[in-house]
């Protein structure tokens, strides 16, 4: 290859500084406005000596070489000779060609700068505030749910990372939140899997980080990817939140994360409280009500006055709060055995209002023992199940369902989805059936024989888009609630849904249940986010393998039809190995926002409880 030439080496080395950007080429018109104003100073003084006499030399030449080159409209009000009159004149022109140029320099700088600023890249510089990396339907009600938590804090600060348009992701959030009040929120363009983009947010300051399993193909690996972006970074680390789709994904997940991370497993959340919803109705309302901030919060509260009190005794520890468990040096044990004892060092987890309202009670009116109904086992007697449609998570539900079934029961799956009735195998209790089924079809539901079964799940399809699958849902519905009323069938229906905005569309059906799925892991998330230390409270919440919340009838815990103060239900609750924690009234279960549930009631307050009212306990399965 030949050695370059002068003209391609000052070729090369004028394309080095004109890619310096704005003020690179802004130099460059400096250096040739200079250049012409001293070749016109010059031409002035030595063609036309008298008129640069006339302005003081060459410094009045000059101002006035540099007054044309900017200002090209001067040399209408130009005088003298002809030869001063075309140096002028091409001081004008050539002020023409830089001013323009300058212009068309400065407009495009300015509209980069603005287009920057709009794609939001500039650095956030707060602390104490929340980050949420990543976009999904979750996230609508992460803020709403932060905004509410933050109602009565000044300053407040919710950033948001995204791979989304800063513009957009405002109005976005602005269409489905609303007013934020007094929580700013901030949003900025960029990947949080790239520590550069990362670094916008003031990360060392951050109060705490959410991380959300984007809407994109293998949702988990960026969920990871961003974890271990996070964990590499140098500073300090707040604690981390994170969901992850699949629970197989759990373990790197955790490793990527380390210590500091709390992952919500939402595959497996989802499939238990559309399990246990299909045989306690209103379950996914009680939980969600449970995860919100519109009423009650969860406290750990240390009380050295209760120490050696058995754990049964301190359910009326309280006046305005109410005991869920205790958390001890061993771990989270919500319901734990009435006669556990409260050791000095150990915090009672209760739900309140507000954590200055938890106050203990002055003495407590004992419970009315005319008023409590005897114990009882129920028969356990094997059962039919219908689930109409499949998706992803489809066999995990079965798996959970298998769990709380009598052996002999039978689960039918109808579906035309091709991956129907895979990976069922190794059930202990659950016979499994699998049958071709368009489950929108009013025909194909009728030949089912639907009337049969105890309970029907309906699970949204994953091959369509979430907005089509809640359409096919409310169709299933519809079908199956015209069918009650025709045939004169009687069973409960749970449907898995994805917006919550359709939640209204659906209560026309009348269905049991609706669960929200991407609604009940943002609450947790953003309970996790506002209340980190609370994470082991939740996970507790949350596995089978301990207490959960149930809603039981009413009619199985004290008399109906007079009035009963909340303390008596407790007592009885008590007595079969349950936590009271509050009741849901049927004839209010169409009403938003709680749909008849009150959670931490008045303890004293008598309530007239009817036949189809539930008690919300904390129960083992």
């Amino acid at each position: 290859m030949s050695k370059p030439t002068v003209k391609e080496r000052l070729s090369y080395w004028f394309d080095n500084t004109m890619a310096r950007g704005t003020a690179a080429l802004i130099g460059w018109l400096a250096m040739v406005s200079l250049g012409l104003i001293v070749v016109v100073s010059a031409l002035t003084v030595w063609l036309t000596p008298d008129e640069a006499l006339k302005y003081h030399g060459w410094p009045g030449v000059l101002w006035l070489a540099l007054m044309h080159a900017l200002s090209p409209g001067k040399i209408a009000g130009d005088a003298g000779t002809a030869p001063f009159l075309a140096i002028m004149l091409g001081a004008s022109l050539g002020g023409i060609f830089i001013v323009s140029i300058l212009v068309g320099v400065l407009s495009a700088g300015l509209r980069g700068k603005i287009e920057e600023l709009r794609k939001g890249r500039s650095r956030v510089i707060e602390s104490g505030h929340t980050v949420i990396l990543g976009w999904s339907e979750q996230l609508y009600t992460i803020v709403s749910e932060l905004v509410k938590a933050h109602a009565s804090q000044h300053g407040s600060v919710i950033a948001v990372l995204a791979e989304k348009d800063k513009p957009a992701m405002e109005d976005a959030i602005r269409a489905r939140v609303g007013d934020t009040g007094r929580t700013r929120l901030v949003c900025r363009t960029g990947r949080p899997t790239e520590p550069t983009d990362l670094d916008l947010l003031s990360l060392n300051t951050a109060r705490t980080i959410v991380v959300l399993s984007p809407e994109k193909d293998d949702p988990d690996a960026h969920v990871i990817k961003t974890l271990l972006a996070l964990a590499k970074r140098a500073g300090d680390h707040p604690p981390v939140v994170a969901a992850v789709a699949s629970s197989r994904n759990m373990a790197a997940a955790r490793l990527a994360g380390g210590p500091g991370v709390h992952l919500v497993d939402s595959d497996d959340i989802a499939a238990r409280l559309i399990v246990q919803s299909s045989r306690q109705s209103g379950m996914s309302v009680v939980c969600m009500d449970l995860l919100n901030f519109d009423g009650g919060e969860i406290y750990l509260r240390r009380d050295p006055s209760l120490a050696d009190r058995s754990y049964g005794r301190a359910l009326d520890a309280y006046a305005t709060a109410t005991v869920l468990g205790l958390r001890t040096s061993g771990g989270v044990a919500l319901n734990p055995p009435a006669d556990t004892v409260i050791g000095t060092s150990d915090e009672l987890v209760v739900l309140a209002q507000d954590d200055s309202l938890i106050r203990l009670a002055n003495g407590t009116a004992p419970a009315e023992e005319r008023h409590i109904v005897a114990a009882c086992a129920p028969e356990r007697v094997a059962e039919r199940t219908l689930m109409l449609g499949w998706n992803d998570r489809a066999a995990r539900i079965v798996r959970h369902l298998d769990g709380y079934v009598t052996p002999g029961s039978v689960l039918d799956v109808a579906s035309d989805h091709p991956g129907a009735g895979i990976g069922l195998a190794h059930l202990a209790n659950l016979a499994v059936n699998v049958k071709e089924c368009d489950a929108t079809d009013r025909y194909a539901l009728e030949s089912l024989g639907v009337g049969v079964y105890q309970h029907v799940i309906v699970l949204s399809d994953d091959r369509h888009d979430p907005r089509h699958a809640d359409t096919r849902t409310l169709m299933t519905l519809l079908q199956l609630r015209d069918m009650q009323a025709t045939l004169g069938e009687k069973y409960s229906i749970v449907s898995e849904m994805h917006d919550e905005n359709n939640r209204a569309l659906a209560e026309v059906t009348e269905a049991d249940d609706i669960v929200i799925s991407d609604t009940v892991i943002g609450l947790l998330l953003a309970q996790l986010a506002e209340n980190p230390h609370l994470a082991e409270v939740f996970g507790q919440l949350f596995d089978s393998a301990g207490s959960e919340v149930y809603p039981r009838p009413v009619e199985n815990y004290v008399t109906t039809g007079v009035p009963v103060a909340f303390r008596t239900i407790v007592e009885s609750a008590l007595r079969r190995g349950e936590t009271a924690i509050g009741y849901r009234l049927a004839a209010n279960a169409g009403e938003p926002p709680h749909y008849g549930i009150v959670l931490n009631p008045d303890r004293s307050r008598p309530v007239t409880f009817a036949p189809g009212d539930s008690v919300i306990v904390l129960a083992e399965h």
